[in-house]
């Protein structure tokens, strides 16, 4: 079993550049695409690092053109950008803010402008910050985390299903937190779960549309936004806890997120996939 942990090392600044990373997390997919997503457009938020990133490569190599929403990591977001053309696919980026209903609006239709289309939504993007003690969890914390991790997928849904067909699909990113709770992170995990409970009412609301929509509950993934998150020491122990003794990486989880939009997921909807390192949750 590779039981691989990283350094120690931290970043001062939410959500994290990817960049700064060492070692750089792996987010190329494994295998050869088979035209699974080909002619679909895909619009994933955090699209610039991370999960995000391993998501519009590999919806790239299966086909797909990719629009990412970012915050303000310019380097990471080009970079993927110039990952997803040498997929031999297009991609365009989008820098802002996702709790702003304008800018989400712009978003989708700009992305519908550029390429035609709108086929799959990944709402992906989050933050999360540590507190020990809840007597310190601020209201505007509290605030700040939902607005992120929970309004941001309200909006960009609503501004996305202007768009979307019978066949497209919805994806959210919660996280095994929303199943087992965490202890420095009572508002992130609050959030996650309430993007499992929106997951599963969606789907009822548009399957009458022909829309599926499901999530993936990633566990420890070696992304920006841990070293972002915790100190150096804990870190460096991400992942150490899960049964397979590491952190997972986005390529391990990207392709949960193709599956779901091809149609080889077209019995599937209001499910939640769990790559969590071997973590049995309820």
């Amino acid at each position: 079993m590779n039981r691989r942990l990283q350094p120690a090392q931290k970043q001062h600044r939410q959500p994290g550049r990817e960049s700064e990373m060492r070692p750089l997390p792996e987010y190329l997919p494994k295998f050869p695409g088979s035209g699974r997503l080909k002619d679909k457009v895909a619009l994933i938020t955090g699209g610039d690092s991370g999960v995000g990133r391993a998501v519009a490569v590999a919806m790239a190599r299966e086909g797909a053109k990719v629009a990412i929403v970012y915050l303000e990591e310019h380097k990471d977001a080009e970079e993927t950008v110039r990952l997803v053309a040498d997929e031999g696919t297009e991609a365009i980026k989008f820098a802002g803010d996702i709790a702003d209903e304008s800018f989400c609006e712009q978003v989708a239709d700009d992305t519908v402008k550029t390429f035609g289309r709108l086929d799959v939504l990944v709402n992906n993007a989050a933050e999360q910050h540590e507190v020990d003690d809840p007597l310190n969890l601020t209201a505007e914390q509290i605030e700040r985390t939902f607005r992120t991790n929970v309004f941001s997928f309200f909006l960009l849904t609503k501004a996305a299903l202007r768009h979307m067909k019978e066949g497209a699909s919805i994806l959210n990113t919660t996280s095994i937190t929303a199943f087992q709770g965490h202890r420095t992170l009572l508002d992130y995990s609050a959030t996650k779960g309430a993007i499992v409970s929106m997951t599963r009412s969606l789907s009822e609301i548009l399957l009458e549309k022909g829309i599926r929509v499901n999530a993936v509950a990633p566990g420890p993934i070696w992304t920006p936004l841990i070293p972002a998150s915790f100190s150096p020491e804990k870190t460096a122990k991400h992942g150490a806890s899960a049964p397979m003794q590491r952190a997972g990486q986005p390529n391990e989880v990207a392709p949960c997120y193709v599956f779901l939009a091809s149609e080889d997921a077209s019995y599937i909807s209001g499910q939640i996939m769990h790559p969590n390192g071997g973590n049995v949750v309820a």
